[in-house]
């Protein structure tokens, strides 16, 4: 039986996504044993890392031909933007961060990256390439999420509710639901503009992984 182009898609990015379990910075937020410092510098870029992606979600919304996808997504922009945010400044207190920290961290160079391609491949291509580069974020926090719970909680309350929300059933939905998009979005695609999803959908998954290098080693601009 032929696989969902979403399963092959995952299997081309497969070894990057175990090196994301494998990652410090993860492997510490699962045990615990995650410096506070290092989850600060995550809630901070975190938070400017939503903005951007909101906006992705704003061009599904646009670029979207179906009347009830259109419709999700708009929904998940509004739950993005005005209660998905709220709580990440909710959380983000519990470590000492302000809402005017938040809203005043700079962007580091990866973010910055990362973000920038999300929003050009929105704005640039249809929906099959938006929902590559959307993907490896939204499935991928799933997928970290789940293995984690696999395992003891963490003592850390914060670090466990961590945990508890991206293994949670509704994130996971959210990731089945665009999985379904892109399935039927790109059921159809020809050979070469499979290959530029593949391409997609693997350099954000690479950017997935730098994102905790970023937050485990922290980041500046070099001049």
């Amino acid at each position: 039986m032929t696989l969902a182009i979403t399963e092959r898609l995952y299997e081309a990015a497969r070894p990057i996504w175990d090196a994301q379990l494998e990652h410090p910075f993860v492997r510490g937020l699962g045990d615990g044993s995650l410096a506070e410092e290092r989850f600060r510098r995550w809630v901070l870029q975190d938070y400017r890392y939503l903005q951007e992606f909101a906006r992705v979600f704003a061009w599904a919304v646009a670029k979207a031909p179906r009347l009830d996808s259109m419709s999700w997504y708009a929904s998940v922009l509004d739950l993005t933007l005005n209660t998905e945010m709220e709580l990440h400044r909710t959380y983000a207190a519990r470590f000492g961060i302000s809402a005017e920290d938040l809203e005043t961290e700079p962007m580091w160079p990866t973010t910055r990256a990362y973000t920038d391609f999300l929003v050009r491949t929105a704005a640039d291509g249809g929906m099959p390439r938006l929902l590559a580069a959307l993907l490896p974020c939204a499935w991928g926090y799933s997928y970290i999420g789940k293995a984690l719970a696999r395992e003891e909680a963490p003592e850390d309350q914060r670090y466990a509710d961590w945990i508890a929300l991206y293994a949670s059933e509704e994130f996971a939905d959210a990731a089945s639901r665009l999985r379904d998009e892109m399935d039927r979005e790109a059921a159809h695609v020809a050979p070469e503009e499979e290959a530029r999803l593949q391409e997609i959908f693997v350099i954000s998954s690479q950017y997935e992984w730098l994102f905790w290098e970023m937050c485990w080693n922290g980041e500046e601009w070099p001049v």
